[in-house]
């Protein structure tokens, strides 16, 4: 088996247990034991820079955000894939359609036309009075409360959006030729990195181009049965820290 150089980790469900909220002492010991042995440890989320948690004494090498569609590090941005503007009109049209307002993500803010259960148990999303004037932006992502049948029609008319979801209430809409896989494609090259030498592990089902895209995909016992169906191997659940174990059985800390 090559020598891991590199491991990217989901967050919510993975690093972090959702309803403990905070990173157990043996998963901050992972994370430092890792980069001790001079292996890279990176970020890979659907969520915004502006929304990261801080994790005390740990600075990772690199950040995935939006799904992968902004990857950087300290020296800067690896890569940038906003939404085609079209597409980011039509989508948010196609969503008043059914009653849905949307939260757009730029870099550096968030911004929404309005609210709903389901987007508000999502995240917190700030209604903007300048709503119009921030989607003239990049917008890296868009989030909405929606059910599976409704996206046929959320899609309709935007070719260069796709929807990455992990929860069956709501979706985050993503670049078309954006994703996971994408982002540590593109970091990968960066580093000078081979597929084979990159380890990634995730819960939910945008995690699957993640886990496809290294050459060990490994999904928490908590995740999704659509990803644990095509990972390539199972680690115990976040909260148990699966990961702490894995890494241990496998020589890597």
């Amino acid at each position: 088996m090559p020598q891991t150089k590199i491991v990217f980790f989901d967050i919510d469900g993975t690093l972090i247990d959702m309803q403990a909220k905070k990173i157990t002492p043996k998963m901050l010991e992972t994370l430092h034991r890792l980069q001790d042995r001079g292996i890279k440890i990176c970020i890979a989320t659907g969520r915004s820079p502006m929304v990261l948690p801080k994790i005390d004494g740990v600075a990772f090498d690199a950040y995935l955000t939006f799904n992968g569609s902004l990857c950087y590090d300290r020296k800067g941005v690896i890569f940038s894939n906003p939404i085609p503007h079209k597409d980011v009109v039509r989508f948010i049209q196609n969503a008043a359609a059914l009653g849905r307002p949307v939260c757009v993500s730029t870099r550096d803010r968030l911004a929404a036309n309005g609210t709903d259960t389901d987007l508000t148990d999502y995240f917190f999303m700030p209604v903007a009075d300048d709503f119009d004037a921030v989607c003239a932006e990049d917008i890296y992502q868009l989030m909405l409360g929606c059910r599976p049948k409704d996206y046929p029609a959320l899609l309709d008319g935007a070719p260069g959006a796709k929807i990455a979801a992990w929860w069956d209430r709501a979706v985050d809409v993503i670049p078309a030729g954006g994703g996971k896989g994408i982002g540590i494609e593109k970091m990968l090259a960066y580093y000078g990195l081979d597929k084979a030498e990159a380890l990634a592990f995730g819960d939910g089902n945008n995690d699957r181009e993640m886990l496809q895209a290294v050459g060990t995909g490994v999904a928490m016992e908590n995740g999704s049965p659509e990803l644990k169906a095509i990972a390539d191997e199972i680690c115990g659940p976040v909260y148990e820290d699966g990961i702490y174990h894995y890494c241990a059985d496998k020589g890597l800390i």
